[in-house]
């Protein structure tokens, strides 16, 4: 419990003082942001400091927080250490930057970004790779609250049923003004969120569970190594390129920038909190990780779920707790094709005042989404991982290029650099070893990894080096 507490407590202060340390690096200003200069009552909407916080974080904290840090509790309480410096000097920053830079964009998202700081082809493989995550985000955010809602509801109507149900929710979210219904329903959700956090840390410590101290040692029962597996494992508890496409549609509605640090890197961090509490609470219920790898085989991450909310908080608090998982999911599906939406009508031109057009462009994409409902929620989740890390390292890297080019000093540019560079290496020697890659062995694909990542981080240091002849002019950025 130790382990635990100081997992915490190093959350917090990584909020306190790495929080700062990005924020200062970026340089917050007071120049009229995107909620104020293009409010159109549907998209750049602004809102209240504490609802953008509690829409940022139900945006982002799907069934990833909770699903991936049970299963990447499977590894031991190693998985506590990447929780939180994944997420600090990571997942943080990643969300902050990508959030703040989309600002000075007027809102454009990660695509149009990855456009301005890699150039145009960039731009349009950005397109498709983010579409698609949404596209794969949704569905995975279709299927695992649907099967939770079947498991509780008495009357047995089937999964398809509500899946139904919420593609229909999503399609009402996805085009509707965010203030009417993202913006009033989320703080509500957020509130069942907290609680749910704080309802399985009473549990443990009601209830007498041990929660295991730190230990480097991988406990996997399968036995499937830590580096890369874990970091792909638990992606949106420590680092997600899906928050890259959320934080663009909350820079559309903060109105002041040093909101910022609140919004974006607050909200990461206490998705943390919601990843080491769930790790820490399936590991301690089913007394090892063997027994939560069983758990997780045996009845899906949904019935492991179910299992350990009525397990520590007993009948009513157990469905509080689980009522806190299918929101989670939901809220992200939701956003997910929202976000999908709005880059189309980027690459379209479509202007999204009309609900018309907003329909033409949300409505195949569902029928996309229920479609791929029929596959097998394990495969959906081994390449919504993947293609989520692999995004988050290239807004990682995105997001170097925007401080190279704009920072006085281009050092400053390490803070993103760094974690760009490990998620590179991560995300390379997983394609390259898993079931759903290229198969290789370890021996192999380890140093094809990480070789490729210290390549990367040698090119960075070059490029800064050269700065002044490589980018002699900044990008324009908007009203100062």
């Amino acid at each position: 419990m130790i382990s635990f507490a100081c997992a915490l407590v190093l959350l917090l202060l990584g909020y306190v003082f790495y929080g700062r340390l990005v924020e200062k690096v970026f340089g917050p200003d007071d120049r009229k942001t995107p909620a104020v200069a293009r409010e159109d009552g549907v998209d750049f909407v602004p809102l209240k400091l504490w609802k953008l916080y509690l829409v940022q974080l139900l945006n982002i904290a799907g069934t990833g927080p909770i699903f991936g840090a049970l299963m990447g509790a499977c590894f031991g309480p190693v998985v506590f250490l990447w929780i939180v410096f994944g997420a600090i000097i990571g997942g943080g920053v990643h969300d902050y930057m990508c959030g703040m830079i989309s600002e000075r964009h007027d809102g454009a998202s990660i695509a149009e970004l990855s456009g301005v700081y890699l150039g145009p082809m960039a731009k349009w493989a950005m397109r498709v790779f983010s579409v698609v995550l949404l596209l794969l985000t949704g569905t995975v955010f279709v299927t695992s609250p649907a099967a939770l809602i079947d498991r509780l509801t008495p009357v047995a109507l089937g999964r398809t049923f509500w899946i139904a149900v919420i593609l229909v929710y999503y399609l009402i979210a996805a085009i509707w003004p965010i203030d009417k219904i993202i913006g009033r329903v989320y703080p509500v959700f957020g509130g069942v969120l907290i609680i749910m956090a704080v309802g399985i840390i009473f549990g443990i410590i009601k209830g007498g569970y041990t929660v295991p101290e730190l230990t480097f040692a991988n406990l996997h029962p399968n036995d499937l190594p830590v580096w890369p597996y874990m970091f792909v494992t638990v992606a949106c508890g420590a680092i997600s390129g899906f928050h890259s496409t959320q934080s663009p549609m909350v820079a559309k509605c903060i109105t002041s920038e040093k909101q910022g640090r609140k919004v974006f890197y607050g909200a990461m961090l206490s998705e943390s909190v919601i990843a080491l509490v769930w790790a820490a609470g399936g590991v301690a219920f089913y007394g090892a990780t063997g027994g939560l790898q069983n758990a997780l085989t045996e009845l899906g991450q949904s019935g492991a779920v179910y299992d350990i909310s009525t397990g520590m908080l007993g009948s009513v608090g157990g469905i509080l707790a689980v009522v806190g998982v299918v929101v989670c999911p939901i809220t992200s599906g939701d956003t997910a094709f929202r976000s999908a939406r709005l880059i189309l009508a980027e690459t379209t031109k479509l202007d999204q005042k009309s609900i018309r057009n907003r329909i033409i462009l949300t409505v195949p994409m569902l029928v996309f989404g229920a479609v791929m409902t029929q596959i097998d929620f394990n495969v959906l989740w081994r390449y919504f991982s993947w293609s989520n890390q692999s995004l988050a390292m290239i807004a990682l890297w995105v997001s170097t290029e925007y401080l190279i080019k704009t920072h006085k000093n281009p050092f400053a540019s390490l803070i993103t650099a760094v974690p760009a560079s490990f998620m590179t290496g991560v995300c390379l020697t997983y394609i390259l070893m898993a079931e759903e890659g290229f198969r290789i062995p370890g021996y192999t694909a380890y140093p094809i990894g990480i070789g490729f990542a210290v390549s990367h981080f040698i090119f960075f240091i070059l490029l800064i080096k050269c700065r002044d002849k490589v980018h002699p002019h900044l990008p324009p950025l908007h009203r100062k």
